[in-house]
């Protein structure tokens, strides 16, 4: 039982930075940023597991940033290219027992809103 809010989106020139934010309620453990673009699927760019771990589809590592706070979630975008002209997500996945009865990410998942990011040449 999730609730999520994006916000920082906007238009930047190529190669400039934006910072989203995700406002978050609820079991906030398992987190993620997906975007969509024009006429393609939507992808996961970022993710930070409850361990703190994070991982970042390959397009973006070295450019884009994961990190949270409490009750928020962070998207540092920076070198920003036209291809990542997209509506960006904020995800939050509930717990799901796994294996021994340990708990793992996976259960049902949220969804914020989503914030447009459009970046030009």
């Amino acid at each position: 039982q999730v609730q999520l809010q994006e916000s920082g989106g906007g238009s930047v020139q190529s190669g400039g930075s934006l910072k989203l934010s995700c406002a978050a309620s609820g079991d906030t453990r398992c987190m993620a940023w997906f975007r969509q673009a024009p006429g393609k699927e939507r992808e996961v760019v970022a993710d930070m597991r409850m361990d703190g771990s994070s991982t970042y589809t390959d397009s973006v590592k070295g450019r884009f940033t994961i990190s949270r706070g409490p009750g928020i979630l962070y998207l540092q975008m920076n070198s920003l290219k036209p291809e990542d002209t997209a509506m960006y997500y904020c995800a939050a996945d509930d717990l799901f027992v796994g294996p021994g009865g340990k708990a793992h990410c996976g259960g049902t998942r949220y969804w914020g809103q989503g914030t447009q990011v459009t970046v030009s040449s």
